[in-house]
């Protein structure tokens, strides 16, 4: 049974809100009841302010509640909990400003010669998360439907991430979100950020339950999946929110995503 699972696990960008939006009321009384019987983990690519901007300032958490909270910001580069009233990093991966100005040359150059250096845009297009360089080719605060229009079948970005990982060999160069490229640290990804939960938790992969929108190969949920942690994939928050209420109210298997065949992994 799901209830069984020690600790659910979230995407948060198009899975417990639109993206950089602020989860709504009914996400939020989701979460609430959930923390109440379970812990929780967000993991994504987004910074810990986005954390707080998108999540932390619409749910109010008692101290009960947030000591079940686990926030994995800049895909689990860094680990927060919270401790003595206030939340705390666990481990924080930072790039060092060399690698960081070279992250972002490289980036700015690769898009000017791709031709996906866009003329409107909202916000920076290019980010310093501190553990994670972002590309976000139309600005940090583009609409969703901006986002979503301007590479639905990923071309774009598999072309930028193939410019970029060919210059940054020493570097983690992959697709994040709809129109983003994220750079860490060699080696870090979400299942990186999943291994350390699990080892700091003392928790097995099958304690484990993550529900992420972008589970398909390539996708930045991927890794998760590959690692063999039951997955669950949607498409919107509002099916993240039906998966809640159907596990709290009804007690109901969650169907999961087979795990990937030989051939699927790296």
């Amino acid at each position: 049974m799901v209830l069984s699972t020690r600790i659910v696990v979230f995407d948060l960008d198009d899975t417990l809100a639109l993206s950089k939006a602020k989860i709504t009321p009914r996400m939020a009384q989701c979460l609430l009841r959930l923390l109440s019987a379970k812990h929780v983990c967000i993991i994504s690519g987004g910074r810990y302010e986005q954390f707080q901007t998108q999540v932390l300032d619409e749910l109010p958490l008692t101290a009960e509640l947030a000591a079940r909270l686990h926030l994995m910001p800049t895909c689990g580069t860094r680990y927060l909990r919270w401790e003595s009233g206030g939340w705390r990093d666990i481990y924080c991966e930072n790039l060092d400003d060399e690698d960081k100005a070279l992250v972002i040359e490289v980036l700015t150059e690769g898009a000017k010669s791709l031709g996906l250096w866009a003329e409107q845009t909202w916000g920076d297009i290019i980010e310093d998360r501190g553990s994670q360089v972002t590309f976000s080719a139309l600005g940090q605060q583009a609409p969703h439907q901006a986002k979503a229009a301007w590479d639905p079948d990923g071309s774009r970005r598999k072309a930028l991430r193939e410019y970029a990982a060919a210059r940054l060999p020493g570097l983690e160069v992959r697709s994040g979100g709809s129109t983003s490229i994220d750079v860490t640290k060699k080696g870090i990804d979400k299942a990186y950020g999943m291994r350390r939960l699990l080892a700091h938790l003392d928790l097995r992969v099958d304690d484990v339950l993550f529900i992420g929108d972008r589970l398909e190969e390539g996708g930045n949920d991927f890794p998760v999946r590959q690692m063999g942690v039951p997955c669950v994939a949607v498409t919107r928050w509002e099916e993240t929110a039906d998966h809640i209420e159907a596990m709290l109210g009804q007690g109901l298997d969650v169907p999961t995503l087979p795990l990937p065949t030989p051939a699927e992994t790296r």
